[in-house]
């Protein structure tokens, strides 16, 4: 006589169960990950999303002071966007940005770059003369600008003083904000001043951070100071300057403040920058569906160099890991 033994059926509900669970389980946490970000996205689209759209749609439209009583704006296709491209002022307005963002960013990352270098070999006071140095940064730029207006003052500035009394100067001075000559000239290396603090804080915490073992073995090989700058400073400080670059070009191409407290944008619209070309349509000329596009062009700018700064540190980061 032969006993079969047959095992219990599995308990396909409970299993069920589980594996409905297990599904769910990825659900919550993905639903979780948003709870805590939707904070920040709403802020981002309430204060960035919705006045760049605006931005976007009053550059097609006829927007001016009556609009804020009658709510009409009509839309008129592509005709900011003709005037403003075909007005020689924009187009002036577009180089002079190109050269003052470019004289600045060389200027304050070079000179930054060297202090940095400098005050990375401790010395005495090294701390006290790095938070000197630093003022230019925190004082309001507006009110740096007011400064250097009375220092570079043709008849009575302090610079023209000192150049004339060492014979370096012309009896009446030379022109520097009432020279269509070198007005742009003057803005660059004030705005030079202004930046060079940030640059030098920013390279010289990337320098503290370069392991000093390398350099250690790089004077065991006999390397000048010039190859271990060139071999390793620069290579190992890359990414520090990528964030220095991109976010100071981003803080540079759309001054406004400086340029107004400066020159007004003058003298013959040599200093008009796209920052000030903007100001000027929307607020003086008070056509603000022109004032709109040179906005959006600014926009487009700083976003080009926004995605090139974000591909230079996923690749950067993809090389450390």
């Amino acid at each position: 006589m032969t006993t079969t033994i047959t095992s219990p059926a599995p308990a396909s509900g409970a299993a069920g169960t589980k594996s409905a669970a297990g599904r769910r389980a990825p659900l919550r946490r993905g639903l979780l990950r948003w709870l805590f970000v939707a904070p920040a996205l709403a802020y981002m689209a309430l204060f960035f999303g919705y006045p760049l759209v605006r931005n976007i749609v009053m550059s097609f439209q006829h927007y001016t002071p009556k609009t804020y009583f009658t709510g009409e704006a009509p839309f008129n296709g592509l005709d900011n966007w003709r005037a403003v491209f075909a007005d020689e002022l924009f187009t002036d307005a577009l180089w002079h940005t190109a050269l003052f963002t470019a004289g600045s960013l060389l200027g304050q990352f070079t000179i930054g770059l060297a202090l940095a270098v400098f005050f990375s070999r401790r010395f005495r006071l090294s701390g006290f003369v790095r938070a000197v140095l630093l003022l230019p940064w925190l004082v309001p730029m507006v009110v740096s600008a007011v400064v250097w207006r009375r220092v570079l003052d043709q008849d009575h500035g302090m610079l023209n003083t000192a150049l004339h009394t060492v014979g370096l100067a012309p009896q009446d001075g030379v022109p520097w904000l009432s020279s269509p000559g070198v007005a742009l000239l003057s803005a660059v290396l004030v705005n030079i001043w202004i930046g060079i603090p940030f640059n030098m804080v920013i390279l010289y915490g990337g320098l503290q951070e370069i392991p000093r073992d390398l350099y250690e073995a790089a004077s065991l090989d006999g390397s000048g100071p010039w190859r271990t700058f060139r071999s390793i400073t620069l290579p190992m400080l890359r990414p520090v300057i990528t964030v220095v670059l991109v976010l100071g070009f981003m803080s540079t191409v759309k001054i406004l403040d400086l340029i107004l407290a400066l020159t007004s944008g003058g003298p013959a619209d040599s200093t008009q920058t796209l920052g000030t070309v903007t100001y000027q349509l929307s607020f003086l000329q008070l056509d603000f569906g022109q004032g709109a596009v040179v906005g959006n062009v600014l926009i487009l700018i700083s976003a080009v160099f926004a995605v090139l700064y974000l591909r230079a540190n996923r690749a950067d980061f993809g090389k450390g890991k």
